[in-house]
């Protein structure tokens, strides 16, 4: 007999969500989490949107859980009182040239299923957000954000609540098969070691590093990893200007440079898109000059001096510059045991429906 039915790598929105799926369908489950607190690593440095699933292509999992993602998201933070707002989106056309790009926008939304979605001229945008330039908007009325850090620990909660662990200050260390499933290691010089039926490698940006770890995961298998930082900065001195979250028309490689105003009606702006080769959280102040150039495409009384260095997060990007957006990457080719990379946004959001895909794929 395995220790636990169910073993997760990785204590973010993503692992966490696996862990609850497989918990509650009364499977034995064992987070592991290198870091002191869950959380720590790509859930806690991004947007905390709720996005729609618009922007994705035809048939990826990133169309499909997104959306599947959201719908599960909404009723559960409600029934746990985890702060969130649907305070829906407009992506604005600020030109002529950038219209053909919000009317694609509307065909992929119809395409991926996702409701609550109409295109409105730029007189419309303008009377629903006052200081808004735009020729042409989206309203995507489906669309919020939310407190991922209380999301996560509702997640916690509910895996607790079904028996299941979350075990913090825990490094993997490696993976072995063993007769039924494998034997896990944790990096503590091999005082720490337990049977897990199956496996769930969801280690975020250190996915990659942990599939090395698992003996007979093939290593023509890891897809290669590109770090793609996104910086951001808040509003100071100003009231925040809108209510909705503003979009322009997605950039290569990203959504490009948003606004939201967050639950506790801060304005903040961002993430841009810079390619590192290590991980590194520091905002450079010399980037404010892009943001304000970004920012006054669709805001354009927005007062020298504004903004701020605020934070980074650093999304665990499968392609590189000037190549396709990737989709994330499900892989269950070996029995018992799922490997997760690419997730990147919209994971947040896909969390719960990627929770349901893994335990689904190991036929729960």
């Amino acid at each position: 007999m395995s220790d636990f039915d169910a073993a997760i790598i990785g204590a973010g929105a993503v692992g966490l969500a696996s862990a609850y799926a497989l918990a509650r369908r009364g499977q034995t489950v064992v987070v592991i989490e290198r870091e002191a607190r869950i959380g720590a690593g790509v859930s806690a440095r991004n947007s905390e949107v709720i996005h729609a699933g618009l922007h994705y292509p035809t048939g990826s999992l990133k169309a499909r859980l997104c959306v599947e993602g959201r719908r599960l998201l909404y009723p559960f933070l409600a029934a746990r009182n985890v702060s969130h707002a649907q305070c829906g989106k407009l992506i604005v056309a600020t030109e002529a040239a950038e219209i053909p790009i919000v009317e694609r926008l509307v065909e992929q939304a119809a395409i991926n299923g996702v409701e609550g979605v109409r295109p409105i001229s730029g007189a419309e945008a303008q009377a629903l957000e006052p200081g808004l330039k735009a020729v042409a908007a989206l309203e995507v009325s489906v669309s919020g954000i939310l407190d991922a850090a209380g999301y996560m620990l509702a997640l916690r909660g509910e895996i607790e609540a079904h028996g299941g662990a979350v075990v913090l200050s825990a490094p993997f260390a490696g993976a072995s098969p063993a007769r039924e499933g494998y034997l896990v290691r944790l990096a503590d010089n091999g005082a720490t070691s337990f049977t897990a039926r199956r496996l769930v490698n969801a280690a975020g940006l250190a996915a990659q590093a942990c599939a090395r770890l698992i003996d007979g995961f093939p290593p023509g298998r890891i897809p290669a990893q590109h770090l793609g930082k996104g910086n951001y900065f808040a509003l100071s001195g100003a009231k925040a200007p809108f209510s909705r979250l503003i979009y322009p028309p997605p950039i290569p490689g990203a959504l490009g440079t948003h606004y939201r105003r967050d639950l506790g009606g801060v304005a903040r702006f961002g993430p841009d898109l810079q390619w590192i080769d290590h991980e590194d959280y520091t905002v450079d102040p010399l980037r404010a000059a892009g943001f304000y150039a970004a920012v006054r495409r669709f805001w354009p009384a927005l007062p020298d001096g504004a903004l701020a260095p605020d934070y980074a997060g650093i999304r665990p990007k499968l392609h590189g510059p000037g190549e396709a957006q990737g989709d994330f990457v499900i892989d269950d080719t070996i029995e018992n045991l799922i490997c997760l990379f690419g997730i990147e946004s919209p994971g947040l959001t896909s969390s719960l429906a990627i929770g349901e895909e893994v335990a689904r794929r190991f036929g729960g």
